[in-house]
C-alpha cells in the first residue's frame, strides 16, 4: 500500500484569494505543508494560518523540489507555490524533473492566472489574438537566443508578452527589445506597462513602442506589446480579433 503523500504544484495567481482558482486554494487547504520561494508565501500565509508553512529564498528551486519530494515520501501533502501558473516559468517543470522514475509519489498541476493573462485584463483585451511570452532573463537562456525569439515574434506580428524585462543587474536587455521590435513595428504601436499585477501596489500605463523605455520597467513588470491591429480605446488596450467588421476603430 502507498503510504506517500502527494505533491500539489500549485499556481496561486497573482496571489490574492480572489484570484485564485477554486482548485488551487482547495489545493493548499488539504495540504499538510505549503513550500514556495519567501515571496510567494508571503502572498498567502495569511490565509492559511494553521499550516504548516517552509520557505526559501531565489534560485534554489531545484533544492525546493528535493525537500517537497521528500516530505511527500514521508507521507505528507505537499502544495509547492508558484506565483501566476506553476507550468510558466514556474515550478511545474523542475518537480517532475527531480522526481525519479521508482518514486511512488503522484504529482497534480493546478493551474493559475498568468501575469499576462492578469496584466491583460488590467488595461483591456490586448491578447484577443495571437500572442507570445518571452522572458528577457538571460540566466537560464543565451541573450543570442533569446533575440532571435524577439525578432522572429516581431516578424510574425505577434503579440508580446515580456516577462522579466529588466532588473539591477540586467538593464540593457529591454532597450535592445525595444529595437527589435522597432525594425517590424511601427513607432506608435500600443504598448501597455503593467506593475505589480493583481497586488496591493499595482500600477498600469498605455503608451507606444517608440516611448515605452520612458515608463518604470521592473522585475515585477509585464510589458505587453501590440500587433498591427492593437488599438487604444477610452483608455483601453484593444486588439481585435476581427468578428464583425462593420465597427469603426
Amino acid at each position: 500500500m502507498n503510504k506517500n503523500g502527494k505533491i500539489y504544484v500549485v499556481g496561486i495567481g497573482p496571489g490574492k484569494k480572489a484570484d485564485m482558482t477554486f482548485k488551487a486554494y482547495e489545493a493548499m487547504e488539504k495540504s499538510d505543508i505549503i513550500v514556495g520561494y519567501k515571496t510567494y508565501t508571503d502572498l498567502i500565509e495569511e490565509y492559511f494560518p494553521n499550516t504548516e508553512i517552509k520557505s526559501s529564498s531565489m534560485m534554489k528551486e531545484v533544492d525546493r523540489c528535493i525537500e517537497v519530494l521528500e516530505l511527500a515520501k514521508s507521507g505528507k501533502n505537499v502544495a509547492l507555490i508558484s506565483s501566476g501558473d506553476a507550468g510558466v516559468y514556474g515550478m511545474a517543470g523542475i518537480m517532475y524533473e527531480v522526481i525519479g522514475e521508482n518514486d511512488d509519489v503522484e504529482i497534480e498541476v493546478i493551474a493559475g492566472v498568468t501575469a499576462t493573462n492578469a496584466a491583460a485584463a488590467i488595461v483591456g483585451a490586448p491578447i484577443m489574438h495571437d500572442y507570445v511570452t518571452i522572458s528577457l532573463s538571460n540566466l537560464l537562456t543565451d541573450w543570442e537566443l533569446i533575440k532571435k525569439r524577439l525578432e522572429l515574434a516581431a516578424q510574425g506580428d505577434f503579440i508580446v508578452s515580456l516577462y522579466n524585462p529588466k532588473s539591477k543587474g540586467r538593464t540593457t536587455q529591454i532597450v535592445e527589445a525595444q529595437e527589435i521590435m522597432l525594425k517590424h513595428k511601427p513607432k506608435d504601436t500600443p504598448v501597455a506597462i503593467v506593475r505589480n499585477a493583481g497586488r496591493e501596489t499595482e500600477e498600469h500605463e498605455i503608451t507606444t513602442l517608440e516611448k515605452m523605455l520612458d515608463s518604470e520597467i521592473n522585475m515585477l513588470t509585464i510589458v505587453l506589446i501590440g500587433n498591427s491591429n492593437t488599438f487604444v480605446k477610452k483608455g483601453k488596450m484593444v486588439t481585435p480579433r476581427g468578428y464583425d467588421k462593420k465597427y469603426e476603430y
